[in-house]
């Protein structure tokens, strides 16, 4: 535990103007992010007596040895400096909300010729209109179903695309009049796009401009005793009512708001947000967090909204935005969101009517949402728990394994040899720790002498981080430590590691660890035979009861380590047999080699060519010719392919097709 005086800045040199500031740990690793208005009295108020800071607040001054600082102009350069800095270095006594699961987005393609509407998760792509989020994706389609009737917008992937325009047939819905078939010709690239504005701006809440218009048409159309097309206009109101009801009317049709609500207690928040577009909720999402630092709810709020609006730009930014309590630089924030919309943006806490109501809904779902991840969470610690102290009391380690890493082997007959390394804290799989190897000392199949080459090149990697760290030095000196602050590859040691295998890979991984001077991590391996847990030096191995949480997760850490594996290793077969004489040749990109192909339609051809021939091709030259022509001739003969069903040998022929 450092002492915060050893490391306090002297008097008057804190600069009294806005800033953002960092704490680092012994490592240079950045473990807390925070900005001010002015940087003297903030940082000022980490340096008081031990006994007045908060918990939280002492654990994390007691641990960094070190603070810096950056002078910026404004409060709002501040609160985007802090928010890139977190984003960046990700310190660990930041509050940092997170999405409990992956919530479905109903988007629109506006960036390709012809947009299509589509169900999306994950990060959002420039040039696609995003509507939502959505609790399930169940209720997308039903609304997009209903509102095909009158906005027929290409709903199909790129395959269905392409096939429909080769074959000159529209799929089924454009038969049934939910497409406008686009792919052959139907309509315009124009008249579809504006179909796809009107869907956006549908969605968007103007919804009661497109229903007018249809009752005006249906109007005109019985007049004119058109009865059939005023049928077809009635049905289109029906359906665009039936989505509009999907969504509840809570607001006045003009308002475009977020609400977000917080529910809290000493060590949790969560956080609710509701989406309104038009006057009706058209969107909910949620966050859980640990509160890792001493924040007040406003704190909460600002963290909350720098997480939800900090990637986000335009329309993603509503007019309005009403929380339960105003973050400490609420005009600064303010000003920050109104530069991402581009337009003003009004931040308040809603204080009486219909948005106080809603609000309270709002604040009502935070607070289920805290109770329920509570209650998960509960079980799921006291599940993790017991199965990391039955490992530690199997094994005969000190204390439970906090950080488990295991290791896999995997390759086909001896070609393309890899391996995987997975890592598990707290009984959870950390997949930004994962790392996968090739095979580099050996050729062929030996899975003992591969799990050797591996713990050493990791093992290795993480001496020489603690080199660089200054941990330790052969020659006594301290070296200079990195000053990025990033959490390093293969910085962080494990208490137990777990290899894919029995009695001899283990003893492998032991040899490994023993030649580097490493005797403070346990190993140990997991043979898929009987499940049988093997130590070094040992005869028998340990045998863990079938019910018994720590053989599941020992079970979870090889399973997950052998399907990383097996996965690297198929995307290198796949590669290497994807391969063709053309990749040999030095300088000839995929953008040539796609020309040449299209040019004489198959390798064959290619290889019977001339020289002045290949030339002919945009953007070869002759030297580039030569080096071609060359590269074919010195290329083996393939083997021919045989048809497994017949026994006939399949001949490729003139047109690169086969028969």
């Amino acid at each position: 535990m450092a002492d915060p005086s050893s490391y306090r800045p002297k008097p008057g040199q804190i600069p009294d103007s806005p800033g953002v500031y960092k704490f680092r740990d012994e490592h240079r690793r950045v473990i807390y992010v925070g900005k001010a208005k002015s940087l003297r009295p903030r940082l000022s108020s980490y340096f008081q007596d031990l006994a007045n800071l908060h918990p939280r607040t002492r654990t994390m001054v007691t641990t960094a040895a070190s603070v810096e600082w950056t002078v910026v102009s404004t409060e709002v350069e501040a609160l985007q400096l802090e928010y890139t800095w977190i984003k960046e270095f990700d310190p660990r006594f930041n509050v940092k909300y997170r999405d409990d699961k992956s919530y479905p987005y109903l988007a629109v393609t506006m960036n390709e010729e012809f947009p299509r509407v589509q169900v999306m998760r994950g990060a959002k792509k420039k040039g696609v209109r995003y509507f939502g989020p959505y609790g399930h994706a169940w209720a997308i389609r039903e609304t997009v179903d209903l509102m095909l009737r009158v906005f027929p917008v290409r709903t199909c992937s790129a395959g269905v695309f392409k096939n429909a325009a080769r074959t000159g047939r529209p799929c089924l819905l454009g038969y049934i009049g939910k497409c406008s078939a686009p792919c052959v010709g139907r309509v315009t690239p124009e008249e579809h796009r504006e179909l796809a504005d009107d869907f956006c701006d549908f969605m968007t809440g103007r919804t009661g401009t497109y229903i007018r218009r249809l009752e005006k048409d249906m109007t005109a159309a019985a007049e004119e005793m058109e009865y059939e097309r005023a049928a077809r206009l009635r049905d289109d109101i029906e359906a665009l009512k039936r989505a509009m009801e999907k969504s509840a009317v809570v607001l006045a049709d003009a308002t475009d708001a977020d609400l977000v609500a917080l529910a809290e207690d000493e060590l949790e928040a969560a956080v609710q947000i509701f989406h309104v577009r038009g006057g009706r909720v058209r969107g909910q999402r949620g966050w859980v967090t640990d509160k890792v630092e001493n924040v007040d709810t406003a704190g909460l709020v600002e963290h909350a909204l720098q997480q939800l609006y900090g990637e986000e730009s335009g329309d993603a930014v509503p007019k309005e935005v009403l929380v339960p309590a105003l973050p400490e630089d609420a005009e600064a924030v303010g000003q920050w969101l109104a530069e991402r919309r581009g337009s003003q943006v009004s931040l308040r806490v809603p204080q009486r009517g219909d948005k106080k109501d809603l609000m309270e809904t709002v604040h009502r779902n935070a607070q289920q949402s805290l109770v329920l991840h509570k209650t998960r969470r509960a079980s799921d610690l006291t599940t993790r728990s017991r199965a990391l102290e039955e490992i530690a009391a199997a094994l005969g380690l000190d204390a439970a394994p906090l950080r488990i890493e295991c290791f896999d082997i995997s390759h086909l007959q001896g070609d393309d040899v890899v391996a995987s390394m997975v890592v598990f804290e707290d009984g959870l799989a950390r997949k930004s720790e994962y790392r996968r190897f090739q095979i580099k000392g050996f050729e062929g199949q030996d899975d003992v002498r591969s799990m050797h080459e591996v713990i050493g090149r990791r093992f290795k990697r993480y001496l020489a981080e603690k080199e660089k760290t200054g941990e330790w030095a052969d020659d006594g000196a301290v070296p200079e430590p990195e000053d990025d602050g990033r959490p390093k590859r293969f910085a962080y040691p494990p208490q137990l590691v777990v290899v894919d295998g029995g009695q001899p890979q283990v003893a492998a991984a032991k040899r490994a660890l023993d030649e580097l001077g490493i005797d403070d991590v346990a190993v140990c391996g997991l043979a898929k035979r009987l499940e049988e847990v093997w130590l070094p030096d040992d005869d028998d191995p340990v045998v863990l009861p079938r019910s018994s949480e720590g053989l599941y997760l020992l079970q979870r850490v090889r399973d997950e380590a052998h399907r990383f594996a097996i996965t690297y290793q198929r995307v290198k077969r796949a590669k290497r047999l994807k391969s063709g004489p053309l990749d040999a040749v030095p300088g000839l990109g995929e953008t040539r080699k796609q020309a040449l192909i299209k040019h004489f339609g198959s390798v064959k051809r290619l290889k019977q060519a001339t020289i002045d021939q290949i030339c002919e091709v945009p953007g070869i030259g002759r030297k580039t010719a030569e080096t071609v022509a060359a590269a074919l001739a010195a290329a083996a003969p393939a083997a021919p392919a045989v048809n497994t069903a017949t026994g006939e040998i399949i001949e490729e022929d003139d047109g690169g097709s086969t028969t």
